[in-house]
Parts: structure tokens; sequence; C-alpha cells
């Protein structure tokens, strides 16, 4: 099993000043410092401390194999690319964001909502793909109920654009929040795919409501 802190207790950092920064910039900081996975994503050369995440959902759920076509909707900064690469599969990353190249990955800046990317992107991969990823969020607002429905809205964005370019047998993997709103897409999802779980890797922090749903088996459009 992953284990970024190598099995030992550091020293926490304290930051050297706060002068011109915010209390939740103060924050948001101190605790990237204290975060044994932000250090160990930069030591092990992964674009962010996210490409922990899919390790371990892939370790509990067995979604990257060798060969394999992967897209990887909102892909920057690129880390689940990195991790999906390493992992032996194709991948094609999509954001409305550049992204930095990524050795056996192809990067496209667009929109996946754009209605022509689903057969341009399986134009470009040559057939059907085999799993489709998504660690998209949108900008939250704090306020929990809003963030809640907005993250559902992308990510039934994502299964839309998902059971369009998978092949039968395909898999789904998307980023939510608990608090309700993600129930329709679970029944969604049901409908589409033979296995419908959802998991809190040990990656996301512990304060966050977000939660992965990985859908496999899929049905066919």
């Amino acid at each position: 099993m992953t284990n970024p802190s190598g099995g030992s207790r550091g020293l926490s950092v304290k930051l050297r000043t706060a002068r011109g920064r915010s209390t939740a910039s103060q924050l948001w900081l101190t605790r990237q410092l204290n975060d044994p996975y932000v250090a160990a994503a930069k030591a092990q050369g992964w674009r962010s401390r996210a490409a922990f995440k899919l390790i371990e959902l892939d370790e509990r759920f067995h979604l990257l194999h060798r060969g394999q076509r992967v897209i990887d909707l909102g892909a920057a900064p690129g880390g689940w690319s990195q991790v999906a690469v390493r992992a032996g599969a194709v991948v094609f990353g999509l954001d409305l964001l550049p992204i930095d190249p990524v050795p056996g990955a192809t990067f496209l800046q667009g929109d996946f909502a754009d209605p022509d990317m689903p057969a341009r992107l399986e134009a470009m991969m040559g057939g059907k793909v085999d799993l489709v990823l998504s660690d998209m969020s949108p900008n939250t607002t704090g306020h929990g109920a809003t963030d809640h429905i907005r993250i559902a809205a992308l990510a039934e964005l994502a299964l839309e654009f998902a059971t369009g370019v998978l092949k039968p047998g395909g898999a789904f993997v998307a980023k939510m929040f608990q608090g309700g709103s993600e129930r329709q897409l679970l029944v969604t999802l049901k409908k589409d795919f033979s296995n419908v779980r959802h998991a809190k890797p040990p990656a996301s922090r512990k304060g966050s409501s977000e939660l992965y749903v990985v859908a496999t088996g899929f049905r066919g459009a």
C-alpha cells in the first residue's frame, strides 16, 4: 500500500512570515508544508499530491492496465495522466488550461463539454476507450450545498461524455462530494455499469468531503 510518509512523523513546519497573506492563505500554505503527500509527490516526481489518489484507487479496484486507452478529463496539472502512463496506458488528457508535456501522454486544451469533443477524441485514439477519469471539481463557493450541487452537475456531464466514448466493459471514475447530491448520479451509474462503488482514498484529506465513484463493466451505449 502507498505510504508517502515513510512511516515517520516529521516535525511541523511553520511559515517564516505571514506578511501580506490572508488567514485562509496562511492555513493553506501551512497545510501544504506539513502534508506528507505533498512532500512525497515532490520527491517521487508526481505533478501533484492527487496522483496518490489514483494510485490508491487503482490498488483497490485494479483500474489501470498496460495498453488500455484512457481519457483524463480536467487533466491539469497532469498527475493522474502520469500515473496512467506509468501503468502502460495510452493517455489523452483534456483541460481548459495548458499542461506541460508528459512523455507518453497527449494533451489537448479544450472543453470536454463541446458537442464534437467525444467524436474528436475517439478519432484521435482510434476507437472507443477503456477508461475515463475525472478528478475535476468546480470553483468552490464555501457554501456546502451549492458546492455539492456544482460538483454533482460536473460529474453528470463527465458521465455523459464517458458513455459516448467508452467501449463495452469500460470503466469510469469521478470525484464527488458527500452530502446527498451524489445519489442521483449513483442511480444513473447503476443503469449504465454492472458495478458501482464509491471510495475515499487515504490521500484525500481527512477534513474533505470528497469521495470518488468507481463504475466498471460499462453496458454499452
